[in-house]
């Protein structure tokens, strides 16, 4: 056997981190980071996101990837990757002038609850299944994952009932502002070349939608634009699920960077993620 990392194949977060509504909880992700102001910030004034937004999302899966199936050597070096270039970033806030670092543990947490609530949210609604105990399973695993990017494993909620309170202490916080708004503006009409605009109207714009539509009330009601009502929204997740789980998973784990696979040739055939093996 080879190194299992730091999650192993016994994790929640093996089994999970192998769907494909990863991408749409990405999605999702994005849209709920972007309603803190002061984390949004650091994004915009440290990224050409407009024109590398699909490069930091491939970094952001492929961080993930890493960390989920990689060796704990590779794990804790992405992780130390991160710390590096977030210790040397700073953002400015428009209306005080106040400059702040980027890796403040409050800007830290807000990114790591968003993204793990996402991933847990989307999944579960649109099939994935996972009792509460599992998916509190889940968040205390990603404890890891936040003493990866700097944070103290310590404060982060380790359960649904601490996640929350998290949001529920933040949420005043969380306003859609100039840049919350082009975030918004950008996944719905990335740019693209003109020839792949309809494929773009086709194909990314339902999944902007199912994402944004996948938020929590209060972040339409901050973006101010409407979503369908939750019900149509879980049969729409659930339909999207049955789709793109239809596809056979060694087509998908095709794709790059291939970390599934990779974990499969190190660890053996028994190390592939499936939902059937939450509860083992």
């Amino acid at each position: 056997m080879g190194d299992p990392g730091l999650f192993t194949p016994h994790s929640v977060t093996w089994q999970m981190h192998g769907d494909p509504m990863m991408w749409v909880a990405g999605v999702r992700a994005l849209y709920l980071q972007a309603l803190h102001p002061r984390a949004v910030r650091g994004v915009m004034q440290n990224s050409d996101f407009r024109r590398d937004a699909w490069g930091r999302l491939m970094r952001t899966a492929n961080f993930v990837g890493t960390t989920t199936y990689g060796t704990t050597e590779a794990a804790e070096r992405a992780g130390a990757r991160v710390r590096k270039i977030h210790s040397m970033l700073t953002a400015t806030d428009p209306d005080t002038g106040e400059r702040y670092g980027i890796d403040e543990p409050g800007l830290l947490l807000w990114v790591h609850c968003a993204e793990i609530d996402s991933y847990l949210h989307v999944l579960r609604r649109s099939g994935f299944p996972l009792t509460d105990a599992q998916a509190d399973r889940y968040l205390a695993e990603h404890r890891v994952s936040a003493r990866l990017v700097g944070l103290d494993a310590e404060t982060v909620p380790g359960s649904r009932a601490e996640l929350a309170a998290y949001f529920a202490t933040v949420r005043p916080q969380l306003a859609a502002g100039p840049e919350a708004r082009e975030v918004d503006d950008f996944l719905l009409r990335p740019p693209t070349h003109p020839l792949l605009v309809p494929a773009r109207e086709v194909l990314w714009r339902r999944v902007a939608q199912l994402a944004y539509a996948a938020l929590p009330p209060y972040a339409h009601e901050l973006y101010g634009r409407p979503a369908p009502a939750p019900d149509v929204v879980t049969r729409r997740l659930r339909a999207a699920g049955a789709l793109l789980r239809s596809v056979p998973a060694h087509l998908r784990w095709q794709l790059p960077p291939k970390h599934i696979l990779r974990a499969m040739a190190r660890l053996g055939p028994q190390a592939r993620p499936a939902p059937y093996k939450v509860g083992r």
